[in-house]
């Protein structure tokens, strides 16, 4: 491409922050950027990035399409919520519109063992259009890829177990309500524990009827069965309550988290496979102590055993870098919901992004 990448940005918290700043640092350019906020709608991004005035305001989300129509981008980064239903509309409106499309929604990873009617409904009208959608973020490289190349120096895989820690509190308030954050331990039973306290029938069903609640591992696993051409046969998911000891207060949801009460929660999500590697992923994302911090370690049963462990990594920048990494694998590849392990590998864009795009 002989000019500069163009970016929408839905969506102008935390995130888009970095993706925003990381995307010019590439040498890209932001045309349009849209959220519901009214501190922010009529904004300069250069504000809201905390630099220089870019030229560019933030719009209101009603002015959304109007907006994109005008500027042409050729890819829209979408920072807002963490389940493919919530973010449903966003990536409608980019397939609607021909533009490809890109979230650090962690259901939009594999989507399709989760939500396959709006899954397979972003499919269609972006191969109608031409366009390209996926899902990127800390999990392509920390959850995904890095996983997938340590099994590519293995003889012989019996089981790859993994776990990962994140504080709610980076992530914003849907997000640390999703893990039951603030809920005493008998809410949490009741509005989280609960829904997976279910057979693989009745699990089914409800992933059929668009109403399942995944925890992040879910679409990991079958990201994972995909990339590493595994059958899946069962998969289950357990979510338990995290606590502490002492009161811990949260910034992000405004309250103080009661000692005993949930900071966050663990899910576990397991997966048997024809070819008989087991997978056995556990996210724990929770309200953080003083003595907690962010962890990723995975181990790779077989011949050999392996275990990487990246501690302390900085999940928010990672995951915006990752998402602009793969801009050009988006703009270049085939249409219709592309999942990331379909791109290839996730690489560094030592040149300007243009450059990479065919």
């Amino acid at each position: 491409m002989d000019r500069k990448v163009k970016v929408v940005q839905f969506g102008t918290g935390k995130m888009a922050v970095y993706t925003m700043r990381y995307v010019y640092e590439k040498g890209g350019e932001v045309v349009g950027a849209i959220d519901v906020n009214p501190s922010v709608i009529g904004k300069d991004i250069g504000e809201v990035m905390g630099g220089e005035k870019k030229n560019v305001v933030v719009t209101a989300l009603e002015q959304a399409e109007e907006m994109m129509k005008q500027v042409k981008p050729d890819i829209a980064i979408v920072t807002t919520m963490s389940l493919i239903s919530d973010v449903r509309d966003a990536l409608m409106l980019c397939a609607k519109l021909g533009v490809n499309a890109i979230t650090t929604c962690e259901e939009a990873f594999y989507p399709q063992n989760s939500n396959p009617n709006i899954f397979k409904e972003l499919d269609e009208m972006a191969k109608q259009t031409g366009c390209t959608i996926t899902g990127s973020g800390y999990q392509d490289i920390y959850w995904g890829q890095l996983i997938s190349s340590i099994a590519g120096s293995t003889q012989k895989i019996t089981k790859i177990k993994g776990s990962s820690s994140y504080n709610v509190e980076d992530y914003g308030i849907a997000l640390a309500k999703a893990h039951g954050s603030g809920l005493t331990l008998e809410e949490f039973d009741k509005e989280v524990a609960s829904v997976d306290r279910i057979s693989d029938e009745e699990r089914q069903k409800v992933i059929e009827s668009g109403e399942y609640l995944p925890s992040y591992m879910w679409n990991v696993n079958g990201w994972l069965c995909s990339k590493l051409g595994l059958t899946v046969e069962s998969q289950t998911q357990k979510t338990v309550p995290q606590t502490y000891k002492e009161d811990i207060h949260s910034e992000t949801l405004g309250t103080t988290v009661k000692a005993g009460d949930a900071t966050g929660m663990s899910a576990v999500v397991t997966t048997t496979t024809k070819e008989g590697v087991t997978i056995e992923s556990e996210c724990i994302g929770k309200v953080y102590s003083k003595e907690d911090y962010d962890k990723n370690e995975w181990t790779i049963y077989g011949e050999p055993e392996t275990t990487i462990t990246v501690a302390r990594p900085a999940t928010v920048e990672l995951t915006c870098a990752s998402v602009v990494n793969r801009i050009p694998d988006v703009i270049n590849s085939e249409a219709g919901y592309v999942t990331t392990e379909k791109f290839g590998e996730l690489n560094y864009r030592s040149k300007p992004l243009n450059e990479y795009v065919k």
